[in-house]
């Protein structure tokens, strides 16, 4: 049975509550890059102390609130960005959702000499998965955070090891590295 949305914060909700995840909350903003602050500090309320992942969770927050502010229409006049916290079985997902853009899609950018355009690549490089979702109420990017500690919040199981500079994060990347090298 399909089921209608409005906006991806009723998407979310509704996928939390048959997932067995629990909104931890949500929290509207001006889309004005002096509201990235109470962003930050709304995601260390709502994680409170889960040992290393609410300081993660606090930049990666930020530089998606910063990109949402600077890339899109919620910087226009009566614009916005929504932040929604989740537990969800193993770790945490935060969605920052913006008011779109009809000139840009979220992307790593692969410069890492530039002087700005980092904030994806922080969270790609920091979080266990991320992604994103645009429709016509607007973009939403997301991030998940593994366990911090065995069995809770914010933990990565050992074998799961992030792949280190240069080194290919999929299978595909690997077995095309291994070709090249063989």
């Amino acid at each position: 049975m399909a089921v209608a949305v409005s906006c991806a914060s009723d998407a979310t909700e509704d996928l939390a509550r048959m997932a067995g995840a629990a909104v931890l909350g949500s929290l509207t903003i001006p889309g004005r890059t002096d509201q990235v602050r109470a962003a930050r500090e709304f995601v260390g309320k709502a994680l409170g102390k889960l040992e290393t992942i609410t300081d993660t969770a606090v930049l990666l927050t930020s530089e998606l609130v910063t990109n949402a502010v600077l890339h899109s229409r919620s910087a226009q006049a009566g614009g916005s960005v929504l932040i929604v916290v989740l537990e969800i079985a193993d770790g945490i997902r935060v969605e920052v959702t913006d008011n779109g853009s009809d000139t840009s899609s979220p992307a790593v950018k692969g410069d890492t000499f530039a002087s700005d355009g980092h904030g994806l690549y922080l969270v790609e490089a920091m979080a266990r998965q991320w992604g994103f979702l645009r429709g016509a109420a607007g973009t939403t990017v997301w991030f998940q955070l593994g366990p911090a500690r065995p069995g809770g919040p914010g933990h990565r199981p050992a074998g799961r090891a992030r792949p280190g500079p240069g080194q290919p994060r999929s299978g595909p990347q690997r077995l095309a590295q291994a070709a090249r090298l063989g």
